[in-house]
């Protein structure tokens, strides 16, 4: 999978580097009226490319390390109870019902 990943990768740059070579010239690119920006269109695609990743991957970190911290408690839980259980076991009953009398 990771190497699978990798070569989704190198064809992601190599991409990037055929537009960036291609396109090479200035564009102008009007933000509002009264503000308009010289730039080369390899820029402006980086930049929404990193718009789109940076706020995802973001939240991706922040979900898996939520989830994270929520499966350690859930397991911590879990073998605290699992060793009240043990323990239970291991130790004599106390506890006189009423069927256990003998007359």
């Amino acid at each position: 999978m990771r190497a699978l990943k990798t070569v989704f990768w190198i064809v992601v740059v190599a991409a990037l580097f055929a537009f960036t070579y291609g396109n090479d010239s200035y564009i102008t690119v009007h933000i509002w009226p009264g503000i308009s920006v010289d730039t080369k269109p390899w820029v402006l695609v980086i930049v929404a490319l990193l718009i789109g990743f940076v706020p995802t991957s973001l939240m991706l970190r922040a979900t898996r390390w939520s989830m994270g911290r929520r499966i350690a408690t859930l397991e911590a839980t879990l073998a605290a109870q699992a060793h009240a259980l043990t323990h239970a076991a291991e130790q004599p009953s106390t506890r006189h019902d009423a069927f256990d009398s003998k007359d």
